[in-house]
């Protein structure tokens, strides 16, 4: 068995959280841009300031990064290619996405339409965003 390049983990996941990142401005700030402010709102919060939108770009490379480690970590037991990039992203997808927000929604944080809505577009942005990572990753 192989070890993981930490290099090309790096240089995938952040292909891939520049892509989590873009697909995610697009969606929350502005499809969703309405919605989040009346979301904030309700719950007597500030709206997303600068901070925020920063910490959130960060949290994006770093889930990135971690589906493309956890592709070079599954790649010797399932074998390299898209296949193995998909489970890979499937696996971030429930932990990262699925469970959040699903969680999010039950506490009534926010509704389950808008659940439904981000859960969806994670796991086209997730799976997209971990092929383009793999793409990159070589041992």
């Amino acid at each position: 068995m192989s070890k993981i390049n930490f290099g090309r983990v790096i240089l995938g996941g952040i292909i891939a959280g520049i892509i989590i990142d873009v697909v995610e401005y697009v969606l929350n700030a502005i499809v969703l841009s309405d919605r989040w402010n009346a979301i904030m709102a309700a719950h007597n919060l500030p709206q997303f300031t600068t901070n925020a939108i920063i910490v959130f770009n960060i949290i994006g490379l770093i889930t990135g990064i971690a589906a493309v480690w956890t592709y070079a970590a599954i790649r010797p037991r399932f074998g390299e290619g898209p296949g193995t990039a998909v489970i890979a992203a499937l696996l971030i997808w429930v932990v990262g996405y699925l469970l959040a927000d699903a969680g999010n929604a039950v506490v009534g944080l926010y509704s389950v339409s808008i659940t439904v809505i981000m859960v969806s577009v994670g796991l086209v942005e997730i799976v997209v965003a971990t092929l383009a990572g793999a793409f990159i990753y070589q041992e």
